[in-house]
């Protein structure tokens, strides 16, 4: 199987969490999942596994097929935690922005799990009020 084709399987698969949401008729915008945090995974491995690996795959190489979503191993761009934060929050690209489904705390953790694993070693963390104040 391609590279291309398992992307598309996962980014598909992906979409089925949001199937109730946009069943009810509604769309992708403020509200569509509910509110911030009503999903009950925590923690970074958790929220990158749930959320992420879909499109950026469990070893953080990214992928390119429904869209190009770009590898996170070793990925100087995530230097800056603000970064990935506001990338999560808003969007980007083929990126969905996530702000209406992860709450401060979920955005944090996953941020840290991201930028501590897939070769990258920023120590610094980002807390979840940091995330609050990017908003």
């Amino acid at each position: 199987m391609s590279l291309r084709i398992a992307a598309a399987i996962l980014v598909l698969s992906a979409g089925s969490a949001f199937a109730p949401a946009l069943g009810q008729g509604r769309d992708l915008g403020t509200g569509a999942m509910g509110r911030p945090g009503d999903y009950s995974f925590s923690g970074g491995p958790a929220v990158y596994s749930h959320v992420c690996q879909a499109c950026h795959m469990p070893d953080g190489k990214g992928a390119v097929g429904a869209g190009a979503f770009p590898s996170l191993v070793a990925n100087p761009k995530l230097e800056a935690a603000a970064y990935p934060v506001a990338l999560i929050l808003n969007g980007s690209k083929a990126m969905l922005p996530l702000g209406n489904l992860l709450n401060d705390q979920q955005i944090a953790d996953v941020v840290n799990y991201i930028r501590s694993n897939f070769g990258n070693r920023y120590r610094d963390k980002i807390t979840a009020a940091d995330v609050k104040a990017q908003r």
